[in-house]
């Protein structure tokens, strides 16, 4: 994502307002309008959760979750994590 100068674009007024903030530092400004959840341009969280209900499911066959992290590539934390979200 590129930046443009707020002196381009913005009226001095609005400037000014703006600096009385956040006077030369940069500033992240949203878009307006519907916000995209997190995953909707990609296909990432149906990913993650057919990898976690596999993930549960070996786990409920008797993987411990050492080896389900080992397996999955995650801290055992974010394993532990995973399936007491299943058991809720």
């Amino acid at each position: 994502m590129g930046y443009i100068r707020a002196e381009d674009v913005l009226p001095e007024s609005v400037l000014a307002l703006v600096q009385q903030y956040v006077d030369g530092e940069m500033l992240y400004i949203p878009r307006k309008g519907d916000k995209r959840s997190w995953g909707s341009g990609t296909c990432i969280r149906q990913e993650l959760t057919r990898r976690n209900d596999q993930m549960y499911a070996d786990y409920q066959s008797g993987v411990t979750v050492r080896e389900l992290a080992d397996r999955y590539y995650l801290t055992e934390k974010s394993v532990q994590r995973i399936i007491r979200n299943y058991k809720d």
